[in-house]
């Protein structure tokens, strides 16, 4: 039987302190953790209801309603987005269904693209060149649409590798705008050539 949200919040309680804090693990050993000085675990808080997410109602759901609008690449099912404006690295994109769902409940037809378009994907990104690795995640605890994160990590620089890139995306300057979008344009450009349309300018 799985453990439950109380049994695993009373199994922490036991290694945590007086005020709920679980031990800092050996962050000064990774080299790529962003941070130093001294650091402290937040207060662990008791088990409570799931937040709801944007867009769990299909007929409210921002992604559905945008449509290809902020696009830089679609086809018939599949839309590629990049953030809102730039970031720290060189390239962030998401990719998502034109149809609403999430990966439980994807439908077969989406299911049997996913893993090559997100090969796709990943190679459009590391066209861009200088790119030492494109990180694939899915988090989906914001938006109940499902989207896969391409992050890709600059070239020689291993400070900035593993899950920390998220952060370290937040740490660095932002790319000049026109760096940002030729770097969108190759993405979509390079993505295009298996298929789909490209979508510029964006913004």
């Amino acid at each position: 039987m799985a453990e439950s949200a109380e049994e695993l919040y009373a199994r922490a309680l036991e290694a945590a302190d007086d005020e709920r804090r679980l031990p800092v693990p050996p962050l000064s050993e990774w080299e790529t953790f962003p941070f130093e000085g001294e650091i402290r675990v937040r207060p662990l808080r008791p088990p409570g209801d799931e937040p709801s997410r944007l867009g769990e109602d299909a007929t409210d759901c921002w992604r559905c309603r945008q449509g290809e609008e902020d696009a830089i690449w679609s086809d018939e099912r599949w839309l590629l987005t990049p953030l809102q404006k730039p970031s720290g690295m060189p390239v962030i994109v998401l990719l998502q269904p034109r149809e609403h769902c999430d990966l439980g409940d994807m439908p077969s037809h989406l299911a049997a693209e996913l893993g090559p378009l997100m090969v796709r994907v990943e190679r459009a990104v590391d066209r861009v060149g200088e790119i030492g690795r494109v990180h694939v995640g899915r988090w989906g605890d914001g938006s109940a649409h499902l989207h896969f994160w391409f992050i890709a990590r600059p070239a020689r620089m291993p400070q900035l590798r593993t899950s920390f890139a998220a952060i370290w995306d937040d740490i660095l300057p932002p790319l000049p705008e026109a760096l940002w979008r030729a770097n969108l344009a190759v993405v979509a450009r390079a993505l295009a050539e298996g298929g789909g349309r490209t979508h510029f300018p964006i913004g």
